[in-house]
């Protein structure tokens, strides 16, 4: 049952909580956090990168519409395909909605698998300042103009270190380290640097957080079937509707998602007549006029499959070694394994199942 074990029968959760569900994708724990909204306790607040965009549905494994009216999520279809939402909005956002939802005399309850944001929660974030609007505008153009090679080039005349780290196909963090020399005339690696503030310090709120981590053969089962219902539920259909309604770039954060890029390399790949709509780095995406028999988008179909299971079983390797980072960083100390008082502002205790997970949070209520 993970370090739970060590602990003696828990005190109730108390009404200044936070709590935490962290798991990786395909675990289960959007059914519980179903059930615990049902006490009547909890409100939701998805912490999915993915699930913020509208329009994006199957690929994402968005809970359909009749789940949301009936468990309603906060930050989920907040934005179009075509925006950016960085970590300091998710922690903004979620520190307004954690204050309302206490206010309400309800308890913030955190689903999802975004572990960026988590940690951003958990050990803070360091305090660079928001993109001017001007500022991200004119360095986009920059990028259109010049290319990413000849931002990246730059980077590396303004911040050597950060330009080290990042390859040149990193638009998304490239321009955003533009932006914020731009704008402050000091580099990302300095901001990066100063001490980070964490919305869990609050001394006013006790954050708990479950962090489970399942046995890997159970969940690669778990997401080979997700991504066999994704594809049979429609999904590269959803990605063609996406590139005829909106006008989208295979370099935006929504398109970089797991399943959707693979998608999207496999319209190249067989020269799709969706691909005219696409473009890449700015640029736009011209049909070559090829011939491609069936036989090789058959292939490539089967292709595009195996990346995305690869894929999505790498985001989960990635997962598990966040949560363990969580666990180690915020482990209950010795008082509260010993007496089961609550003495702590934030902790994090691990389990190797959603069942071990529901079982300690519900002798908690």
């Amino acid at each position: 049952m993970g370090d739970v074990d060590n602990l003696s029968l828990p005190t109730k959760l108390p009404d200044n909580a936070v709590v935490c569900l962290m798991a990786p994708t395909a675990s289960g724990k959007t059914s519980l956090a179903y059930e615990l909204y049902e006490t009547g306790r909890f409100e939701i607040i998805s912490v999915d990168s993915a699930l913020i965009y509208k329009d994006m549905n199957i690929g994402t494994a968005k809970p359909t519409q009749s789940e949301l009216e009936q468990y309603p999520h906060h930050l989920v279809d907040i934005i179009d395909p075509t925006q950016s939402y960085s970590v300091a909005n998710f922690v903004s956002d979620t520190q307004q909605l954690v204050e309302q939802i206490h206010q309400r005399g309800k308890t913030p309850l955190l689903v999802g698998g975004t572990l960026m944001y988590y940690m951003a929660l958990f050990n803070g974030l360091s305090p660079i300042p928001d993109t001017d609007p001007n500022v991200r505008a004119q360095v986009e153009a920059q990028r259109q103009q010049q290319g990413i090679e000849a931002l990246h080039d730059y980077l590396s005349k303004i911040d050597p270190p950060l330009a080290e780290r990042l390859p040149i196909g990193d638009t998304q963090r490239i321009t955003r380290a533009i932006e914020v020399y731009q704008q402050t005339g000091k580099p990302l690696s300095y901001w990066q640097q100063l001490p980070k503030q964490a919305l869990s310090d609050n001394p006013q709120q006790y954050w708990l957080g479950l962090a489970v981590m399942p046995d890997r053969a159970w969940l690669h089962e778990r997401i080979a079937l997700r991504l066999e219902m994704m594809w049979a539920d429609g999904f590269f259909d959803e990605v063609g509707q996406l590139l005829t309604n909106y006008s989208l770039d295979a370099q935006m954060p929504s398109m970089r998602c797991v399943g959707y890029r693979q998608v999207i390399d496999y319209l190249i790949a067989t020269d799709h007549p969706l691909i005219s709509r696409l473009k890449i780095n700015g640029q736009s995406v011209d049909n070559k006029g090829l011939e491609v028999n069936e036989a090789h988008k058959s292939i490539a179909c089967q292709d595009m499959k195996n990346k995305a299971l690869y894929a999505t079983r790498q985001l989960a390797k990635r997962q598990y070694t966040w949560l363990r980072n969580l666990v180690a960083s915020h482990q209950p100390s010795d008082t509260l394994q010993t007496s089961g008082a609550q003495t702590e502002q934030k902790v994090v205790h691990s389990f190797d199942t959603i069942q071990d997970a529901k079982a300690y949070l519900f002798s908690r209520l």
